[in-house]
């Protein structure tokens, strides 16, 4: 087996699959979180339905930790071993220092691996789109190409790539600092439903409905608005919803052209700020 030129790591907001991650021998970066005084890795030491059982029986118990640059050296390192460059994409680095935070590691790691060279690219966005940008790469690394061209495979799904997301209730939504705690209190009130998706590397507002059904309704149109009837790259997410993303995978497979459509589960630090029952997608076209 020919060894690759290229090794691709990113964090576990991406939301890959294990299956996926094996596939394309991707690095997963693991990003911990707190339960009162236990600490547990993301994926790891939990799986994300477990960690929210546990977020669901105290909600004020549940902090997030951005991973050390510690973690990231260990990856450069184990990477190392299998290519001469190393890819690195990780979470926006609006919405959390993970981004800096693998970049100092970078510079740690230098001394000690003077023969691999190391990029970290921000992906601008988070969830499934970020791992979106993180299989693009490690295709194309497995097609035998070299740290420049899988980069720029890598941007170009960065520049296309989104995702749109229906919270069950905006209950928690304030965690992420979009709007006042007391507007979370009323819209919870009013059961409200937000719409979410991201733009210049933050999660923005697109709109709001009561009905879970009309946001779902929604969610399809700004999808089919964007991908018509191209072949799309397609992840259906959820966080503690699964009947119901199985359910959704199963409309998208009757409405859209699907290239790829694949399942996954929120990361529990994604589920802290968007709560439970939340459903949505990840997507680009092919061109």
């Amino acid at each position: 087996m020919v060894k690759p030129k290229v090794a691709v790591a990113t964090d576990s907001i991406a939301s890959l699959s294990r299956e996926l991650v094996e596939q394309y021998k991707i690095r997963i970066v693991l990003i911990s979180f707190c339960v009162g005084d236990k600490v547990y890795r993301d994926w790891e030491d939990v799986t994300p339905s477990q960690a929210y059982e546990l977020f669901l029986k105290d909600p004020e118990l549940f902090k997030t930790s951005a991973p050390s640059p510690g973690e990231f050296v260990k990856a450069y390192r184990e990477l190392s071993k299998e290519a001469r460059n190393i890819l690195c994409i990780t979470l926006s680095s609006k919405l959390s220092t993970t981004y800096n935070t693998a970049c100092v590691a970078r510079e740690q790691a230098k001394p000690d691996l003077p023969q691999t060279s190391i990029k970290v690219l921000d992906s601008q966005t988070a969830t499934a789109a970020q791992g979106f940008i993180a299989l693009a790469a490690a295709r194309a690394a497995a097609e035998g190409k070299g740290l420049a061209e899988v980069t720029k495979i890598a941007e170009e799904i960065r520049d296309k790539v989104t995702f749109v997301v229906l919270l069950d209730t905006i209950r928690y939504v304030y965690r992420t600092g979009r709007i006042p705690k007391v507007a979370a209190q009323v819209g919870s009130m009013f059961n409200i439903r937000p719409i979410l998706t991201i733009s210049s590397g933050l999660v923005r507002f697109t709109g709001a409905v009561r009905n879970k059904e009309h946001g779902i309704n929604r969610l399809l149109r700004v999808m089919r608005n964007k991908v018509g009837l191209s072949p799309a790259h397609i992840a259906v997410m959820h966080v503690y919803a699964l009947d119901e993303a199985k359910r959704l995978k199963e409309r998208v497979v009757l409405e859209f052209n699907c290239a790829e459509l694949w399942l996954t589960e929120f990361s529990p630090l994604m589920g802290y700020a968007c709560g439970v029952e939340a459903v949505g997608f990840s997507f680009y076209k092919d061109d």
